[in-house]
């Protein structure tokens, strides 16, 4: 067995232990320090994960994961009830769950909610086009009906990031979100722009019963409060984790794992976590151009390009396939352009066949993950080898996450993702989505995709669409690679996660 497919046996094992029953303590605030400040604080429309990472504590979905990633349920009372033909999905809704203003969650503001999410979301807009209706068909149960079978719908609805949370019908009548007023374990205290987001407690959220499983199950509210605090430098962030200045430290650069190791705070790796992605911008720019996009997919050295990002192999694979050895989703099919240590002179050929007129090349990168710029820097090198002129345009976290929703400002722009558990909520999938990949091909795969029910039949149908990645190039996946996050030994329940998450945990004296 391969130690990359180890060690992601091992971080699913951790995730899937629940938290010892005899020693939680309830009180005090645990302290989260974040790769910088959220564009929003409404996850219908934002995919970063900094923005789910937060508001999952506050607003709630009718399915998540649990620690297998399956779908389970979380406002809903089950998983819902499928039609013979699969175009009904009846959910029913748990009773007793309670807003954060006070009213009772009823199927109204879950019709209005998923109204909304239809409208706003990438990922709601990519649901809409093959929903019929939505409609309360009592107090407590939803009706969706699809003009087509569609085998992501759950995932869908169970996903943080352009999240199908559910709100207040009056406030999912709202194109934008005054108030974070949701069902979660926390609701928001105080938020004071680029200082911290102070949750508090929220005396009457109704759990589910059971256990704790991965985002499913019990969700318990050990700690008073939960404040976040931005913390946009990364070597800032690594002090604070080897002065133990916070309970918890998100995404760590890789090298610093030693120097954390032998500090206050202890180093949690994931592994492997997910794909650096570069995403082009296929909507208009020299990258509408696919012979263009090709020659960038042939210019990159992703070898190079991680190595410099993660330092050793310890930390990184060069691997072009969408989903590493050991899923479901894995295979080979189409990655033939995918050259670990690139190919120059196949590039110059591809860009003298294009269009490109000498434009400037736009990257845009943000240094609140190191790696990102890191990778930026190595591929500007192979780009402009190739003959490009490049230029990295380097922001803030959250300025590139609104810049990317117009395509008049970029050409490329670097982000990465877990490995998800359903293919289809990979954010290229939806038409809308930053990068605006819309091709006849795309959608007969997706269509055969989507469509078809059988496990084994969906994994052998993802090897097209995944040579449609390859073959159209609307983004390009680096490799795989580990994240590491630091943690203090007096912060207990925590189980590794791509999104973490602080129900569940408490602080022991």
């Amino acid at each position: 067995m391969s130690r990359m497919k180890l060690a992601f046996l091992l971080s699913a094992a951790v995730l899937s232990l629940a938290a010892p029953t005899n020693a939680q303590e309830r009180g005090g605030t645990i302290t989260v320090a974040t790769i910088g400040e959220p564009p929003t604080l409404d996850p219908m429309t934002s995919t970063a994960d900094l923005v789910g990472i937060i508001t999952q504590h506050m607003f709630e979905t009718l399915y998540t994961f649990d620690a297998n990633w399956a779908a389970t349920p979380l406002l809903a009372a089950e998983l819902p009830e499928i039609s013979d033909d699969g175009l009904v999905y009846t959910i029913r809704l748990r009773e007793g769950v309670t807003f954060h203003d006070g009213t009772d969650m009823r199927a109204d503001d879950a019709v209005a909610s998923l109204e909304r999410w239809m409208k706003i979301a990438t990922r709601g807009k990519q649901t809409a086009e093959r929903i019929a209706s939505v409609e309360a068909a009592d107090d407590l149960t939803v009706r969706i009906t699809l003009t087509e079978p569609f085998a992501p719908l759950v995932s869908l609805l169970s996903l943080n990031n352009s999240a199908a949370i559910i709100l207040p019908s009056e406030i999912a009548g709202e194109a934008e979100i005054k108030e974070p007023i949701g069902t979660g374990p926390y609701r928001m205290k105080e938020r004071r722009p680029d200082q911290y987001i102070d949750l508090v407690r929220f005396e009457d959220y109704s759990s589910r019963e059971g256990e704790p499983d991965g985002y499913g199950g019990a969700r318990m509210q050990y700690a008073d409060e939960i404040v976040f605090t931005p913390v946009p430098d990364p070597n800032t962030r690594v002090e604070g984790a080897v002065a133990g200045q916070y309970h918890y430290i998100d995404s760590i650069p890789v090298e610093s794992y030693q120097r954390i190791a032998d500090g206050r705070t202890e180093p949690v790796m994931l592994a492997p976590f997910g794909w650096p992605v570069f995403v082009m911008n296929t909507k208009e720019g020299i990258n509408a151009d696919i012979k263009v996009r090709k020659a960038i997919q042939a210019a990159l050295a992703p070898h190079d390009m991680l190595l410099a990002a993660f330092g050793t192999e310890e930390f990184f694979k060069a691997d072009g396939a969408m989903y590493p050895d050991g899923y479901v989703w894995h295979t080979e099919a189409g990655t033939e352009p995918y050259k670990p240590n690139g190919d120059t002179e196949g590039a110059k050929a591809l860009l003298a066949e294009s269009g490109y007129d000498g434009s400037p090349l736009r990257i845009l990168t943000s240094r609140q993950y190191e790696f990102h710029y890191t990778m930026a820097q190595v591929a500007a090198e192979y780009l402009k080898a190739a003959g490009f002129d490049v230029k990295l345009d380097v922001v803030e976290w959250a300025t590139l996450t609104q810049r990317r929703t117009d395509p008049a400002l970029w050409d490329i722009y670097i982000t990465h993702s877990p490995f998800l558990p359903e293919p289809s909520l990979t954010g290229i999938m939806s038409d809308s989505s930053p990068g605006w990949w819309v091709s006849d091909t795309k959608h007969k795969v997706l269509q055969a995709f989507n469509s078809e029910s059988d496990p084994q039949k969906r994994a052998e149908l993802w090897a097209d669409v995944q040579k449609a990645i390859y073959d159209e190039v609307p983004a390009y996946k680096v490799g795989n690679f580990n994240a590491v996050a630091a943690q203090a030994p007096s912060l207990k329940g925590m189980h590794p996660a791509p999104w973490p998450y602080f129900w569940n945990a408490w602080l022991e004296e």
